[in-house]
């Protein structure tokens, strides 16, 4: 007997398509478990599997519409802005072109494809996915923490010291080539070190000497203007005499010209400072303050530069030394990460005996046996120094068929869902039980009906023997060039099973077969 555990929350509720294919519109209210799609061949089952599919963005847009409703996710995504207790609707239109909307959000086909990856597991013979190592390795590491608390502190302590060691690593290798380029490197930073300070540059300098070179540039001009309007102050008696005969007061003209004289006076005595520049000097020196800005954006950044390259052509003295505290940094980091790679791989070991004998449990359902995982050696890298290699009967799974390889990765899958240390989700399977016999088509309705309890499952089916597990069962049927999609009843689905046993003739022997088999589910 198989142990039912764990329970299911997240799942698609609804999905609407329209116009694809021979379909002209379907609309499915879901629940959790199996749902299982029948039907005779040529009705469109393949289609509305992959038209389902293609809400997701895993395969080609087929509807001119369709909608998605996904419950209890427990995602949450800020570029989206969902939160965990959000529902998600994905929408489809297909017009000229394809556009996809996640709650009301325009995404692309990549971006929903990426996203659709948390939301959904699609299983096809060309997904080998689920036995990669680094995904088995990360499953081991849960598995570990969940069994023995030491071993989470331990990964903790190897992640850290991993990173360090990386980081070491790079700074010994950036040195190591540093060295090679020494004399270049100081070269080239007393170069640039020098040619900032030759000129030796100030902050706003370059600002008070192109004002110094605009007074200089209008110089001759205002001279000129200031001696055509200077004879103004030789009238100023015959205006105050004028004023004083109208009896008018003449203080304001006389504040007039004294202020008129001042400006003047001003303007002449800013003429001595000048006359002691050299206006070739400021030029020149502008040009170079003016190419400095060019280069670095302003003084500020220049000076700034200065420091930096002083401070790397301080570091280059002190490289040697630098070095020799990498090295035994280094080595230090090497000889702890290797013992705790050690002790992790070993507690991995532990792991995988457990896992494979809750796979083999699992692979008697389906007349399978000896799956085999091993922990070979490799070189080290963030997840430490095991790589997993998986094995049915001594015999790599490049070699296995692709009926062994479904019932195998079924078998992991379940495995994996019943320690409920991995998110679970929702399942879409193709062809799962074509071309079985009845003995092999139980063996997978027996271990997706455990499957269940963790995942919403999603099934073209071709036995009755997983049919009639399902726990909701729809009937794709094609009338006149049309397909619908119809969910059907406990009377129907008597009728559909024994249509799949005995063909279009159904005989008493298939239809009494058909309600036995629906009542071992009940």
């Amino acid at each position: 007997m198989i142990n039912y555990s764990g329970v299911i929350n997240f799942m698609i509720e609804r999905i609407y398509l329209k116009d694809f294919l021979s379909f002209k519109e379907v609309e499915m209210e879901l629940d959790k478990g199996l749902v299982v799609f029948t039907g005779p061949s040529g009705a469109g089952k393949s289609v509305l599997m992959q038209s389902i599919l293609s809400l997701f963005a895993i395969t080609d847009s087929k509807p001119s519409l369709g909608e998605i409703s996904l419950i209890d996710s427990k995602i949450e995504d800020e570029v989206y802005d969902i939160s965990k207790d959000d529902d998600i609707v994905i929408k489809q239109i297909k017009k000229d072109k394809v556009r996809f909307f996640l709650n009301n959000q325009t995404v692309s086909k990549k971006n929903l494809n990426n996203f659709s990856k948390k939301l959904i597991k699609h299983l096809h013979l060309k997904d080998t996915s689920d036995f990669d190592s680094k995904k088995l390795i990360a499953f081991l590491d849960s598995l570990c923490m969940k069994n023995n608390k030491e071993f989470k502190a331990l990964k903790e302590q190897f992640d850290e010291e991993y990173k360090e060691l990386e980081k070491t690593k790079k700074e010994l290798a950036k040195i190591k080539e540093d060295e090679l380029k020494l004399e270049d490197l100081k070269e080239f930073a007393k170069f640039e070190i020098e040619k900032i300070e030759s000129i030796n540059p100030k902050i706003d300098e370059f600002e008070e000497l192109d004002s110094i070179k605009k007074k200089l540039s209008k110089k001759e001009k205002i001279e000129e203007a200031i001696k055509l309007a200077s004879p103004i102050f030789d009238y100023t008696s015959h205006v105050n005499s004028a004023l004083e005969l109208l009896d008018e007061d003449s203080s304001f003209f006389d504040e007039s010209i004294n202020e008129l004289n001042n400006i003047f006076e001003k303007f002449n005595d800013s003429l001595y400072e000048l006359e002691e520049l050299d206006i070739e000097t400021v030029l020149d020196r502008l040009e170079k303050l003016s190419g400095l800005q060019k280069r670095f954006g302003s003084i500020e950044e220049a000076l700034a530069y200065k420091e930096e390259k002083q401070k790397e052509l301080d570091g280059y003295e002190n490289i040697s030394f630098e070095k020799s505290v990498l090295e035994k940094n280094l080595k230090k980091l090497q000889e702890s990460v290797s013992i705790l790679v050690e002790k992790i791989s070993s507690y991995r070991k532990e792991a995988v005996i457990v896992l494979v004998e809750k796979i083999n449990h699992y692979l008697k359902y389906l007349y399978l046996s000896n799956a085999a995982i091993t922990l070979e050696k490799k070189e080290l890298d963030n997840t430490g120094i095991d790589e997993v290699i998986f094995e049915l009967n001594g015999v790599n799974l490049d070699t296995i068929s692709s009926g062994e390889f479904n019932r195998l990765r079924l078998a992991l899958l379940t495995s994996i869902s019943e320690f409920e240390i991995v998110s679970n989700g929702i399942l879409f399977l193709d062809e799962i039980d074509a071309n079985l016999s009845g003995k092999e088509s139980s063996a997978i309705a027996t271990v997706l009906e455990k499957l269940s309890q963790n995942y919403q499952i999603f099934a073209i089916s071709h036995q009755p023997q997983l049919t009639s597990t399902a726990d909701i069962h729809f009937l794709v049927d094609k009338k006149d060039g049309v397909s619908s999609v119809k969910k059907l009843d406990d009377k129907s689905r008597v009728d559909e099973i024994a249509r799949m046993i005995s063909g279009a003739d159904i005989t008493e022997d298939a239809y009494t077969f058909a309600k036995n088999l629906l009542e071992k589910r009940v």
